[in-house]
């Protein structure tokens, strides 16, 4: 066994079967795509990478996984191990997909159907096989048809399939894997890995926080993990809990997560940076293209699209190279209609003036909506001890009101143009009423 510094979490541990996987070239790519995207231009301390952060979301899932189970209900300990091995391999490849500048770029990634994965059930994605491929896509191909795949297999008695499985509810594991003593496992060990109570949320909010000086991603990590149980229903099939006492705590932890995105992730100053990349990308002059191959995608990262962007003759692509970007015009929060921007966007076009127009929504949760659970999301339980050891279940969403209070959508519109035409467009938009 070694151990990674790292300035979140402290000393994490890499157990030998593990090494060759952390090792691997897919794992260490990450490297070389900052966790933040655009973030470390209004934050110069957000240029922590998407690396540092799958460690750390490994290292929270093992403890996830060892409070949950902290009264062992497995079969052996070889299964208890098998298990726990799969969700913090899950863990730290959950972003193996990642395009260079994290979220910024993934709308131009390929159609799905150009991968040519095959892990998928057929229904579950006949759906969206012409849409554009998601970073989660990318992941499941390099975990089923990369040479990460035969480490996986080499070092652990699971495959690159079943640790996909962990990754996305889409596909099937293909065998029982999962089941153990009449139970099913997967549910709550995907739910370790992607919840609306995650080891990913947990880490990124917190280091994201640290590293780029805000304070609204604080949250009590521990406090969660400690009160983090499991709950199995009349057909074995068990989903994640936690006790009752950790509810406020629960609270806590999605609001901070819901500001990060007003106050840092949505910041003016990363969003135009985005916008001028999208115009980049869906212009003429783009000759940039990310490669279907799981292979291949191992040569893109951020240094690898900046090269590119710096001998690119499109002037929004020198933009972005030079850090020359469009100003801010105008900027409305609140509902929908408070928002709107269509008359000082019509100002500026009759006057013939360049312009960049972003919309940005955060919402508390993308799995509760108006306080409801949506049908696609797996339960997650709230556990409360009463006297005589008996225990009383309800539903995440019958046991607080956060989702009640914070339901509505918040809206963020913004208008960026060159700085030279920026006085003049000023005026335009005051004298259109903006």
């Amino acid at each position: 066994m070694v151990e990674i510094r790292d300035p979140l979490h402290g000393a994490i541990a890499v157990h030998a079967d593990e090494a060759p996987v952390v090792d691997h070239p897919f794992i260490q790519r990450l490297r070389g795509i900052k966790q933040m995207g655009f973030s470390e231009l209004p934050f110069p301390g957000a240029v922590h990478t998407r690396y540092a952060h799958s460690l750390g979301v490994m290292h929270l899932a093992g403890l996830a996984f060892d409070s949950v189970f902290r009264n062992d209900p497995f079969s052996s300990p070889a299964r208890r191990a098998a298990l726990r091995s799969a969700v913090r391999l899950a863990a730290l490849c959950h972003d193996l997909g990642h395009a260079p500048f994290s979220h910024c770029t993934e709308f131009a990634m390929p159609p799905l159907s150009a991968l040519g994965l095959d892990a998928y059930a057929p229904k579950a994605v006949a759906g969206r096989l012409n849409r554009h491929a998601t970073h989660e896509d990318y992941t499941i191909l390099i975990l089923t048809r990369s040479s990460l795949n035969e480490v996986i297999c080499r070092q652990f008695p699971f495959t690159g399939r079943h640790v996909a499985a962990l990754v996305s509810r889409e596909l099937s594991p293909g065998d029982d894997f999962f089941h153990d003593g009449g139970n099913d496992y997967r549910r709550i060990l995907s739910q370790l890995i992607s919840s609306e109570l995650d080891a990913d949320r947990l880490d990124y909010l917190g280091r994201d926080s640290y590293y780029s000086g805000a304070r609204y991603g604080q949250i009590d990590t521990h406090w969660m993990l400690s009160n983090l149980e499991w709950h199995a229903d009349d057909t074995g099939q068990v989903s994640l809990a936690i006790d009752q006492r950790s509810v406020y705590a629960f609270d806590d932890f999605m609001i901070a997560r819901y500001h990060m995105f007003l106050m840092v992730y949505f910041h003016h100053k990363s969003i135009v940076y985005e916008e001028m990349l999208r115009r980049h990308f869906t212009g003429s002059q783009c000759t940039y293209e990310f490669p279907a191959d799981a292979e291949a995608y191992l040569g893109t990262d951020d240094i690898h699209l900046y090269a590119y962007l710096r001998q690119s003759g499109d002037t929004m692509a020198r933009r972005i190279a030079h850090r020359v970007p469009y100003r801010r015009v105008i900027e409305k929060h609140g509902s929908p209609s408070e928002v709107s921007l269509d008359a000082a966007e019509a100002a500026l076009k009759a006057a013939g003036i360049d312009r960049l127009v972003a919309a940005s929504t955060s919402r508390l949760s993308g799995y509760y909506a108006l306080g409801r659970k949506r049908v696609e999301a797996p339960p997650i339980y709230v556990i409360e001890r009463q006297p005589g050891g008996r225990r009383r279940v309800s539903l995440l969403q019958d046991a607080t009101r956060v989702f009640e209070r914070y339901r509505d959508e918040r809206h963020i519109s913004r208008i960026y143009v060159a700085e030279d035409d920026l006085p003049a467009a000023r005026a335009l938009v005051e004298a259109a009423g903006g």
